[in-house]
């Protein structure tokens, strides 16, 4: 009697450890349970110190029992199982065993957005990001774009301003090569540029505002490739964008965060002369006034010759804008057309105020420059005491080259030729008051010291 209750209780200690050994794939849970789950957490202890010292091949086998049999129970399981199939990869000779090898590290990937898709810091867009960036470099010029694409517009589309930079960015990269191989992708890949180019100028807003430099640093970096990217792409001649938004302008006439988007693409194609992006500047600025918008109707009254309603807009830009270079380019815009009326002094004040936003510039105190030297004739009587003045414009050429090498060469060629007109050697001695080293005013509306030469 008691052999067969001894046997009944074996029999149901077996039954009952059949029941709860499942594996974690199956059931759902992290581990599993019974014996699976101490298998897969055997595996995982076993597979882990082999790859943290990069021993794939002892790893391996057990990775793959884990990898296979408990997929949710940590991350580690991804974090080395790229690395794992990266090295089997490597190690690989065979081009058709290599791509399914690639395959299969897709599928890590694929497999790591299933279970750990929703982590707040690596989540899918992260995961997906980096996914395509190994199938982009394993691949290399057999990538198939359409499949990056379909990856990453996944992603953007689901997580918008929240996507992981660097998925923006391949996205725009697989939407470039698209566009290489077919015209028809012309007016999506605009579309795709408009979109990726919003998220990251959001995110780039919010790193400015958070102080932080790194991210500031590569998101610079990111859309700078990308705008870079779009301006060589063919897609964005002024003409293209011409025909494809004047319809689209009317018809969105009210509708202002097309507008406003619209002008932004403009203005960064250079494309701030043609009718399209007047229009839009119009019925922008009718719904509500920007600085965007005045600055394309101060471009419309440019083209007419309208001087003073230009004037007015780009005033009304300048007040507006918060970005200092935007704001330093409305100034000297004003400039320009200040001396354009042969306002002098009115266009000196004007590149001043640039320079209070953009002191690195060169270009206003070239402005200055030549204008110094236009209006020598009219400083002074004195035929040798005109070509003072030439000191001072001088002056401003040579402040432009310091504080700016982009426009060294222009700079240097306005030197060596008002250098010519300095007063002689013979000028001086019949001007003892010129001697050399000597600190003078120029007189008139320049008003500024300088230094004989």
């Amino acid at each position: 009697m008691k052999l067969k209750v001894f046997l009944l209780a074996i029999g149901c200690l077996i039954g009952t450890s059949g029941v709860y050994a499942q594996k974690g794939v199956d059931n759902g849970t992290p581990f599993g349970s019974g014996e699976d789950s101490v298998r897969c957490i055997t595996n995982i202890s076993l597979f882990t110190p082999y790859a943290k010292a990069a021993n794939y091949k002892d790893a391996y086998e057990f990775w793959k029992i884990a990898y296979e049999e408990c997929p949710a129970a940590t991350k580690d399981i991804y974090l080395y199982g790229v690395r794992i199939v990266g090295w089997e990869i490597a190690n690989e000779k065979d081009p058709a065993k290599r791509d399914a090898l690639i395959d299969k590290l897709m599928g890590v990937y694929d497999q790591r957005v299933k279970y750990f898709g929703n982590d707040a810091r690596y989540g899918k867009d992260w995961i997906v990001s980096r996914k395509v960036q190994d199938y982009f470099q394993l691949k290399g010029e057999n990538a198939d774009a359409k499949t990056m694409y379909n990856w990453t517009k996944e992603v953007v589309n689901e997580f918008g301003e929240r996507t992981e930079a660097l998925a923006v960015s391949y996205y725009m990269l697989a939407s470039n090569l698209l566009l290489s191989s077919d015209e028809n992708h012309k007016n999506d890949y605009i579309q795709d540029y408009l979109k990726a180019s919003a998220i990251l100028d959001a995110q780039l807003k919010a790193a400015k505002e958070a102080n932080n430099e790194k991210d500031i640093e590569t998101l610079q970096g990111l859309k700078s490739g990308l705008d870079n990217g779009f301006a060589n792409s063919g897609a964005a001649d002024c003409e293209t964008l011409q025909n494809l938004y004047a319809d689209k302008i009317e018809v969105n006439k009210e509708n202002l965060p097309f507008l406003k988007e619209t002008i932004t693409l403009f203005r960064r194609m250079r494309c701030n002369e043609i009718e399209a992006y007047f229009a839009a500047s119009g019925y922008a600025h009718a719904l509500e006034p920007t600085s965007e918008s005045a600055r394309g109707l101060a471009r419309q009254a440019l083209k007419k010759k309208d001087y003073n309603t230009a004037m007015t807009f780009f005033e009304e830009a300048a007040n507006m804008e918060t970005e200092s270079d935007v704001k330093a380019d409305d100034y000297y815009m004003m400039a320009l057309l200040s001396f354009e009326q042969n306002s002098y002094s009115r266009s000196r004040q004007y590149c001043m105020k640039s320079l209070e936003f953009t002191p690195n510039n060169g270009s206003p105190y070239i402005l200055i420059g030549r204008m110094y030297a236009a209006t020598a004739n009219t400083i002074y009587d004195d035929p040798v005491l005109r070509k003072t003045v030439y000191f001072a414009a001088v002056d401003k050429f040579e402040k432009a080259r310091q504080v700016d090498p982009s426009v060294a060469e222009e700079a240097g060629k306005l030197i060596n030729t008002y250098r010519a007109h300095f007063p002689s050697t013979e000028d001086v001695f019949m001007h003892p008051d010129l001697e050399k080293g000597k600190s003078i005013t120029i007189g008139g509306w320049i008003g500024e010291r300088t230094i004989v030469r």
